[in-house]
């Protein structure tokens, strides 16, 4: 993927969903529906059961309507089957050798990292934004308070962001922000798909982005 196409949907859309599920088939559907609700950014975390298999098969199904990614990416290892399996961006934990292999690899990525040191050696290491994690540990006056030092460097909270918080985050300078189970809630686990898609309205009506099938 084009590293502009990706950050372009990033700060367009201001929204990545975290999909991480027991059921490879429930956490597909989750992926589905979230993408039939407008969410264009979608993260399969790499401990949901068969998460390459789950990649796959979203990749394959919405085509060019969002971009699958993966989620909880640590090594080069990860990486690989991630790409292999069709993802077209990844999420680390921390920085280290997945940050990496995702810039030779030429794949966007977002880096964990939540202290102004770690979020400086991330983005040294090419990463594409930082994932700011866990951002429940700081809160959006946190996020507030790195934004001063570096105006410019792209932040994603991640961790405990709920629709309000994203409102939030957003206001004090977030590019985009990261979010599961405030989203996701049971639906990867088998849980009521009508109610997620009423979240992802929530979300979506907060953070803005496109309309469904536009």
């Amino acid at each position: 993927m084009d590293l502009t196409d990706f950050t372009t949907r990033l700060s367009r859309d201001r929204l990545a969903a975290i999909v991480r599920g027991r059921s490879a088939d429930a956490a597909l559907r989750t992926v589905l529906t979230l993408v039939e609700e407008g969410v264009g950014l979608v993260e399969v975390s790499l401990t949901t059961d068969d998460a390459c298999g789950v990649i796959a098969r979203a990749a394959r199904a919405v085509g060019d309507d969002a971009f699958v990614g993966a989620g909880t990416v640590v090594t080069r290892d990860d990486l690989l089957r991630a790409r292999d399996a069709g993802a077209t961006w990844v999420v680390t934990p921390a920085g280290g050798e997945a940050v990496t292999a995702a810039v030779r690899e030429r794949l966007p990525v977002l880096a964990g990292a939540l202290t102004p040191t770690e979020a400086v050696a991330v983005m040294a290491a090419g990463a594409t934004a930082v994932k700011l994690f866990p951002a429940s540990s700081g809160g959006p006056a946190y996020l507030r308070a790195l934004r001063d030092p570096f105006p410019d460097m792209p932040l994603v909270p991640v961790g405990g962001v709920d629709a309000d918080l994203a409102a939030e985050y957003l206001a004090a300078g977030a590019l985009a922000v990261g979010v599961g189970s405030p989203l996701v809630g049971d639906a990867a686990h088998g849980g009521d798909l009508d109610l997620l898609r009423e979240r992802a309205r929530r979300f979506r009506a907060v953070c803005g982005g496109r309309e469904p099938g536009a």
